[in-house]
C-alpha cells in the first residue's frame, strides 16, 4: 500500500506537531515495512532532512515535492487544493493522512480515503489567545478536513468531544489514538548524565521542571506565584522558548514577589536532554489552562517523575493518578501540593508507579497498530 502524508510539520517543525508526525511516520515505517510512505512536503533542505533523522534513510520512506514549476513557486498553495490532489492521483496513492489537522480542502477530489488527525481546537475553547483572522482560518480548515476526511483521529478523548460538540462529527467516524511517548523518557538515566546537565546548563541542585513553549495558555505563571510558599531551596527550571514577551511577564512577577534567584528560563533546550532534566527535577508543573492531550505530563511521568497539573482540560486523562490537579489560577493549592510531595520520597514514587501503570492501559495497544486500524477502517468505509 502507498500511504501518503502531509510531512510539512515533520520536516519543518521542531515542536509538537513536528515531534507527532515523525513519530507516527517512524512508527508505521518500522512496524509495517511493506507498505511505501510518501511524505508531501512543500519544501524540504539539509536542515529539513536532518530533522527526519533516520527516517531519511529507511528505503520504505520518501519525500515528495510540489511536481511543476507553478507549484513549486506557489508551494504554500500547493498542499490545500489543486496541486497536491492531482499529485495523489499521479502517484497512485492508496491512502492519504493529514497529520496536523489539515486536508487538501478538494481531498475527495483524489478519490482515495483519507484521515486527519486532530490535536485541538484551542483556538474555539480560548480564542482570547488568538488573532480573529487566524481563528477564523483555523476554524473553517480544520471543520472541513473533520468533515471531509473518511476518518478521524483524534489524540485524546477530550479533543474527540470537542469535534463532537463544536463540529457536530459523528463519534462513529473518530478514533482515539494517544501519541506515543519517545522511549528516551523511560531509559535509565544515569546520575553522571544528570550531573553534567547540571553543568552544562548551570541547573539548581534541587527544581521543579517546567517544559513547553512560554505563553499565557500554558500559564508557567501560576508556579511562579505558588514559589514564595514552596520550600525556598527548591527553584523553577522553565525550559521552552518564550512567545508574547511571556518570558518577560513570568521574569516581572517573580521579581514583585522576591523569588527572581530561584525562577530560571532556559530556552532550547535539545530534546535529547530532557529525559535528564526530568529526571533530575523532584517535581514537574504543567498548569496549562488547556491542551489536546499535553504529552509532557506522560513523558515526565515515564521518566520517574510527578506531575502537578490544572484541571479543565485533559490532563487528568494524560497523566491519571502520576499527577495531582490543581485549578489553575490556585496559587495556594498549587503550594500546598508542591509541598507535600516535596516532603514524601515515598508518595512521589508511589505516584509515579501509579502514573506508569495508568500510561501503559492508556497505550496497550501500539500508535503504529492503532492508526492501522484507522487505515483499515478508512479503506472500508471509503469501498462501501
Amino acid at each position: 500500500m502507498r500511504i501518503a502524508f502531509d510531512a510539512k510539520r515533520a520536516l519543518l517543525n521542531n515542536t509538537g506537531l513536528g515531534n507527532y508526525s515523525r513519530r507516527v511516520i517512524d512508527e508505521l515505517s518500522e512496524s509495517a515495512p511493506d507498505n511505501e510512505y510518501i511524505l508531501y512536503t512543500p519544501r524540504a533542505g539539509d536542515e529539513a532532512m536532518k530533522r527526519l533523522g533516520q527516517l531519511a534513510s529507511r528505503s520504505n520512506v520518501k519525500v515528495s515535492l510540489p511536481s511543476g514549476t507553478i507549484w513549486r513557486s506557489m508551494s504554500g498553495l500547493w498542499r490545500i487544493g489543486p496541486g497536491l490532489t492531482s499529485q495523489l492521483k499521479k502517484d497512485k496513492i492508496d491512502l492519504y493522512h493529514g497529520l496536523s489537522n489539515e486536508l487538501p480542502l478538494d481531498i475527495n477530489r483524489a478519490g482515495i480515503p483519507s484521515v486527519v488527525t486532530i490535536h485541538d481546537v484551542i483556538f474555539r475553547r480560548h480564542p482570547e489567545n488568538y488573532k480573529p483572522i487566524d481563528r477564523a482560518i483555523y476554524n473553517y480548515k480544520f471543520r472541513k478536513a473533520a468533515e471531509n476526511a473518511t476518518r478521524v483521529i483524534a489524540i485524546s478523548r477530550r479533543t474527540r468531544d470537542d469535534l463532537m460538540e463544536l463540529y457536530g462529527i459523528s463519534p462513529d467516524k473518530i478514533d482515539v489514538i494517544y501519541q506515543s511517548c519517545h522511549p528516551s523518557f523511560s531509559r535509565k538515566v544515569e546520575e553522571a548524565e544528570i550531573e553534567a546537565l547540571r553543568k552544562r546548563l548551570n541547573l539548581p541542585e534541587r527544581y521543579i521542571a517546567m517544559v513547553g513553549t512560554l505563553e499565557p495558555r500554558k500559564n508557567q505563571i501560576l508556579a511562579v506565584k505558588a514559589l514564595p510558599q514552596i520550600d525556598p531551596e527548591v527553584h523553577l527550571v522553565i525550559a521552552g522558548r518564550s512567545r508574547r514577551d511571556y518570558g518577560a511577564a513570568i521574569l516581572h512577577e517573580a521579581d514583585r514577589l522576591n523569588v527572581r534567584d530561584r525562577v530560571h528560563l532556559i530556552p532550547g533546550v535539545p530534546f535529547e536532554d530532557l529525559p535528564a532534566m526530568y529526571h533530575g527535577a523532584e517535581l514537574t508543573a504543567y498548569p496549562s489552562r488547556y491542551e489536546g492531550f499535553g504529552l509532557p505530563v506522560v513523558e515526565a511521568i515515564s521518566a520517574g517523575t510527578p506531575v502537578i497539573a490544572a484541571t479543565g482540560s485533559c490532563l487528568e486523562e494524560a497523566g491519571g493518578e502520576g499527577g495531582v490537579y490543581v485549578h489553575p489560577d490556585d496559587a495556594d493549592a498549587f503550594a500546598r501540593e508542591a509541598n507535600r510531595l516535596l516532603e514524601s520520597a515515598g508518595l512521589r514514587a508511589s505516584m509515579v508507579a501509579a502514573g506508569q501503570e495508568h500510561i501503559r492501559s492508556i497505550m496497550s495497544v501500539s500508535m503504529a497498530d492503532a492508526v492501522l486500524d484507522t487505515y483499515r477502517k478508512a479503506i472500508r468505509a471509503f469501498e462501501g
